[in-house]
C-alpha cells in the first residue's frame, strides 16, 4: 500500500506542525464557526460497521471530543452492510449542510467499488474529504508449530513447501485477502487462500492448526499473540507498533521496503458541502486529534493516528489509493459480486 511521506512524520513533529496550522486557521473560534455553518445541533456520523468494532470505537472517542469542542451533538449512527458501502451510499444521498458525515473505512471507499457490481456511489465524485484519522495496521501471524520465527524464514519455508501452506482471510475481497495476495505475489509464494466470514473464524482455525497463517488487524490478533496461541511474524505498519507488538519488525524492516498492510479511516462529508464547512470541520477534527491524550486513546484501540495537512491532501490520497487498490483487485482476479 502506498504512503504519503509527509503523512508519516514522527508524532511530536506532526503535532507541532498541526498546532501551527490550527493557530493560523484561528482554531480558538472553531466551535462557534462550526456551529454557525451546521444547520442543526444534531450531527449524525455514519459508521459502516456494527457497534463494538474498531471503526465504531474510534468514531465514538472522536465524536465525544467534537461534542465538547463545538457544542453540537455528534451522534454515531451505525449502518452496517456490504463492508461499509451501505453507509457510504446513504452519505452520498445526504444533504450537504453539515448535519451528516461519515467515518469511512478504506475498503468501502477504495476496494469495494472494484469488487461489487454496484455500491450506490462514486468514490471519486460523491464525497468531500475532510481528513485522515489514522491507520488500523495488519499483522502477519502464523500457527506456532510452523518452523518460522520471522518473514525470511517463513518465505523460505513456503518456497520449499509450495502449495502446502494456507492462509485465512476475513472473506473474498477484504483487505486481509487482497493485502495477503499482494504479499504472496511480491514474495513469489504459492499459499492457498481460504476465505472466512470475518476474522474470528479464520483466526480460530489458525490457532487450531487447520490453517497456516493469516494477515489480520492488530486488534483482532492481539489476544492470540499475547497468549502465545499465534506467532507474530511482521507488522504492516510504516513503523513498529507498541505493546505486545513492540518487538515485531515491520515488513519494511524485513526487506519488503515498499509493502505496507493497513486500512485507514477518513472523515467525509457529502459532495457539495460548502468549502467553509469542509475547512471548519477539518480544523475541529485536527484540534481534537492533535493531543497526547487522543494519541493514547486511539493507540489503545489499535489505531495509529495519521493526519492530512489539508482536506485537499486527503482527497488526493483517497484518489491514489483508489487507483492502487483497483490494480491489486485486478491482479488478484477477484470475481465481482
Amino acid at each position: 500500500m502506498k504512503d504519503l511521506t509527509r503523512l508519516n512524520a514522527p508524532r511530536s513533529t506532526r503535532r507541532q506542525a498541526l498546532k501551527g496550522l490550527l493557530a493560523g486557521l484561528g482554531c480558538v473560534s472553531v466551535g462557534s464557526s462550526f456551529a454557525q455553518l451546521a444547520s442543526a445541533k444534531v450531527v449524525k456520523v455514519f459508521v459502516g460497521f456494527p457497534a463494538g468494532q474498531a471503526t465504531d470505537m474510534v468514531t465514538r472517542v472522536i465524536a465525544e471530543k467534537l461534542n465538547a469542542l463545538t457544542g453540537d451533538n455528534f451522534i454515531v449512527d451505525n449502518r452496517p452492510g456490504q463492508g461499509g458501502s451501505m453507509a457510504l451510499s446513504q452519505l452520498a444521498k445526504s444533504p450537504p449542510n453539515g448535519t451528516v458525515m461519515m467515518m469511512a473505512h478504506m475498503s468501502a471507499l477504495d476496494t469495494n467499488p472494484h469488487i461489487y457490481k454496484t455500491v450506490g456511489y462514486d468514490t471519486l465524485k460523491d464525497f468531500e474529504s475532510v481528513g485522515l484519522v489514522g491507520d488500523l495496521p495488519f499483522v502477519l501471524v502464523c500457527n506456532p508449530n510452523l518452523p518460522a520465527q520471522n518473514l525470511k524464514e517463513l518465505i523460505a519455508y513456503a518456497k520449499s513447501n509450495p502449495d502446502k501452506l494456507t492462509n485465512a482471510s476475513s472473506g473474498n475481497g477484504t483487505v486481509s485477502h487482497l493485502a495477503m495476495e499482494e504479499l504472496k505475489r511480491r514474495a513469489g509464494l504459492k499459499v492457498t487462500h481460504i476465505p472466512y466470514k470475518g476474522s474470528v473464524a479464520g483466526l480460530t482455525d489458525v490457532v487450531a492448526g487447520n490453517v497456516s497463517m493469516a494477515l489480520e488487524t492488530a486488534s483482532a490478533v492481539r489476544a492470540h499473540v499475547e497468549s502465545g496461541r499465534l506467532r507474530a511474524i511482521a507488522t504492516g505498519s510504516s513503523k513498529r507498533l507498541g505493546g505486545i507488538f513492540s518487538q515485531v519488525p515491520t515488513f519494511k524492516e524485513q526487506g519488503m521496503n515498499d509493502f505496507t498492510a493497513v486500512t485507514w479511516l477518513m472523515l467525509l462529508l457529502p459532495q457539495g458541502s460548502p468549502k467553509a464547512l469542509v475547512q471548519s470541520t477539518y480544523t475541529a477534527l485536527m484540534s481534537v486529534l492533535s493531543t497526547p491524550e487522543m494519541d493514547q486513546k486511539l493507540n489503545a484501540l489499535g489505531l495509529q493516528p495519521r493526519f492530512s495537512t489539508s482536506p485537499d491532501e486527503a482527497t488526493q490520497y483517497m484518489k491514489s489509493e483508489f487507483a492502487y487498490w483497483g490494480d491489486v483487485v485486478k491482479r488478484s482476479n477477484v470475481e465481482k459480486e
